[in-house]
């Protein structure tokens, strides 16, 4: 392999409808697109901590640890090194303790090195359904009505607006697709209370497990002995370095990491807990820190090729006003001469 040079720039994607950040909602997304020439070709990634400001001007909490800023510093040096001949791409990955960096320089090694699916079977949907405060229960049927016939679940936010309207919308989902299973996720958003009030009105039947009920992980071990209600694990997995879960995990009521790759770090870490999990008869679902459609796409050859019987969950592009180098739908794909350069490291 032979690594020419290295550009990045910088996007700003508009989104036509908000997207759920735990409690916060942002109406824009900006990131980091890498380009390496090597042997020859252009390959492409995406470097976009979640983090920054909320569509109120309030920082996001609870994600991405570092800035954009910071990522555009650790790269600059990171790259310098590659060029120069200290570092490869997989030690930078393995160097740096920024994880959307050690993501994006581990996935690139990974491209380059032909290491990925290029065509795989299409995952089966997830839709993502996030509750509207106040919403007339005629619009709410009519939204759910065009879920199409072959969706087998659904992911459902809740800890968003009130208890009352959000169980409304889960038993109305019920009432009109009694065979499609249920997701919930509260990014932490109940305190242990809280959520032990609200898994008691659950459809327990139907559901698969619910992410980060409390706003204590700690406390979703006594939320299951106390209700029968799984969990998963989500934003734990970003905010405890190397977090592994323990042999009796499964039995503890965790059935499920949703593991959003940008805040996890590099693909051998990735594929490390993967397989820990795995062996503790856990679910492996890849998630969205609501990338561009090339983040997402890159997700999905990720999940293919490490957890191909579990649908990522990647259904946040269809607020974005353009598709990003990889064509999605019918928007707009910007090409990566349209963003705006912040730098350019040549041999």
């Amino acid at each position: 392999m032979t690594l020419e040079s290295f550009s990045l720039a910088r996007y700003r994607i508009p989104l036509d409808s908000a997207l759920p950040v735990g409690k916060q909602r942002i109406e824009l997304r900006q990131g980091l697109i890498l380009q390496a020439r090597a042997n020859e070709q252009d390959y492409y990634v995406e470097i976009a901590p979640l983090s920054g400001l909320d569509r109120d001007g309030s920082e996001i909490n609870g994600f991405s640890l570092e800035t954009l800023e910071q990522a555009i510093t650790e790269l600059q040096n990171l790259l310098q090194a590659i060029v120069e001949g200290t570092l490869d791409l997989d030690s930078a990955a393995e160097l740096t303790k920024l994880a959307s960096v050690a993501w994006g320089l581990s996935l690139l090694s990974a491209k380059i090195n032909n290491q990925l699916p290029v065509h795989h079977t299409p995952f089966e949907p997830v839709p993502l359904i996030v509750p509207r405060e106040g919403e007339p229960e005629v619009m709410l049927r009519q939204r759910l009505a065009t879920l199409p016939t072959n969706i087998h679940r659904v992911k459902i936010k809740v800890a968003q607006t009130n208890m009352a309207e959000e169980l409304k919308l889960i038993h109305l989902v019920q009432e009109l697709r009694p065979e499609v299973k249920l997701r919930l996720d509260a990014n932490q958003g109940f305190e242990f209370e809280e959520a032990e009030a609200f898994c008691a009105c659950l459809p327990k039947q139907a559901l698969e497990y619910i992410e980060e009920p409390c706003r204590q992980w700690q406390k979703n071990r006594a939320l299951f002995a106390s209700t029968g209600v799984p969990f998963a694990l989500d934003e734990t997995l970003g905010r405890i370095p190397d977090f592994m879960p323990s042999e009796d995990a499964y039995d503890s009521g965790l059935r499920a990491l949703v593991i959003k790759p940008m805040l996890c770090g590099s693909l051998p870490k990735l594929q490390q807990l993967i397989e820990h999990a795995h062996n503790l008869g856990l679910r492996c679902v890849l998630s969205s820190s609501i990338e561009s459609s090339l983040g997402i796409a890159d997700i999905l050859r990720v999940a293919a090729a490490l957890t191909p019987d579990d649908t990522p969950g990647v259904d946040t592009l269809t607020p974005f006003t353009k598709a990003l180098i990889e064509p999605y739908a019918d928007k707009t794909c910007l090409a990566f001469d349209s963003l705006t350069p912040v730098f350019t490291i040549r041999k």
